[in-house]
């Protein structure tokens, strides 16, 4: 039997047999085949050898612009993990990640085959970079595949929610981390062992701000997002005041601030202004917008203070005290979060920042919002 095609010059005899009837039959291939599967097999080398290094393979579900930008850059520069597998519904996103950082097709997901991630040994940890009303589910099914998580924030929309993610995870005996990466940041490092240590005395009263213009897409859906800038910027607050004092907020008051866009935000608040009363006479006041730009942390104390200003950005924070500029490296923060996650893992200790402290934070989201809608002090 003669096989013939055309142009010769693009066709080659492959070692592979096809059999069929009793019968085999060399199978015919391109270049461009080849060539595929050189690089598939050259990729899967490549994931071999990280894995020969001792580090975990991350899979990033979803890639809006927070994998773009910050996560999968980190990945490049992380010592204990590396990026390993995409999750996405996007064919021209996929095609791309493919390309430029080197995935090979198996470890490339799309939503309804997600599950099948468990049959990847490539793959440790799974990362939900997903709406905020997506988290439960993503999480809940990244542990039952047997794989670790680490959820973006807010954690989720509700406690219940919190409680099933933290639940799955525990059953399934994987590690769950919440995204904070400013717990690796040195500044805020250091705002936190000044307010602990009451290194300026007792603290006081905290002052907490964060807010950003120009936001659209699912962050002003009350359906994907749970809420406006608190559940997005404002649990950057709440954080802080929680970090910086170690305590937990006993009750809080809540006011929306007046819409300047009514249309745009008719399903969630615009702005917030609340306090927040911790134990020993702490008063945290806090804000949070999508109209204003905001970025500050604020101790103040007995004997002094202590500010971050900005406090809260991916790079260029800047930190002064009463005694003095806090002079600080700049880090990439979520390549220190991936990586303290990938030794957590490694070395069997508990994360620091954990599913119960994202529970938490979600727990005192509510309260601040039914201290905005009633008008009323709320206990927490």
């Amino acid at each position: 039997m003669k096989i013939s095609a055309s142009p010769r010059e693009n066709v080659s005899w492959s070692r592979e047999v096809f059999c069929c009837h009793g019968r085999c039959f060399p199978w015919l291939k391109t270049k461009a085949q080849r060539l595929h599967v050189s690089n598939e097999k050259n990729k899967n080398i490549t994931m071999v050898s990280e894995k020969n290094r001792g580090k975990l393979g991350i899979a990033l579900v979803g890639l809006g612009a927070y994998s773009e930008n910050q996560l999968a850059p980190a990945l490049l520069q992380t010592k204990h993990c590396y990026l390993a597998g995409i999750v996405t519904r996007s064919s021209e996103k996929a095609a791309r990640w493919k390309r430029e950082y080197d995935i090979p097709d198996e470890n490339i997901y799309d939503y309804d085959n997600f599950d099948s991630i468990r049959d990847n040994r490539s793959i440790d940890i799974v990362y939900i970079v997903l709406p905020n009303a997506m988290h439960e589910e993503y999480v809940v099914r990244a542990a039952q595949a047997g794989k670790h998580v680490i959820c973006e924030k807010p954690m989720a929309l509700t406690v219940e929610q919190c409680d099933r993610m933290i639940a799955a995870c525990k059953e399934a005996r994987k590690m769950l981390s919440i995204g904070y990466r400013l717990h690796f940041e040195p500044h805020n490092l250091e705002m936190m062992r000044i307010g602990r240590e009451e290194v300026c005395g007792k603290v006081v009263r905290i002052k907490a701000e964060h807010g950003m213009s120009d936001t659209q897409g699912w962050r002003i859906d009350k359906a994907l997002a749970g809420g406006g800038p608190l559940m997005d910027v404002g649990i950057y607050c709440v954080q802080a005041c929680r970090y910086v004092t170690g305590l937990e907020p006993i009750a809080v008051e809540a006011t929306e601030t007046p819409k300047t866009k009514p249309e745009k935000f008719r399903d969630v608040e615009e702005g917030l202004n609340w306090t927040m009363e911790f134990p020993g006479g702490i008063i945290a006041e806090c804000r949070t917008s999508y109209s204003e730009k905001q970025n500050l942390l604020r101790i103040e104390a007995e004997n002094g203070w202590a500010e971050l200003s900005p406090a809260f950005p991916y790079s260029g924070i800047k930190g002064k005290t009463s005694g003095g500029d806090l002079k600080f490296p700049q880090v990439n923060q979520q390549a220190l979060q991936m990586d303290d996650f990938a030794l957590a893992i490694k070395t069997s200790r508990p994360t620091p920042v954990s599913g119960e402290m994202g529970r938490q934070d979600v727990k005192i989201l509510q309260a601040i919002y039914r201290a905005m809608e009633t008008g009323q002090r709320v206990e927490i």
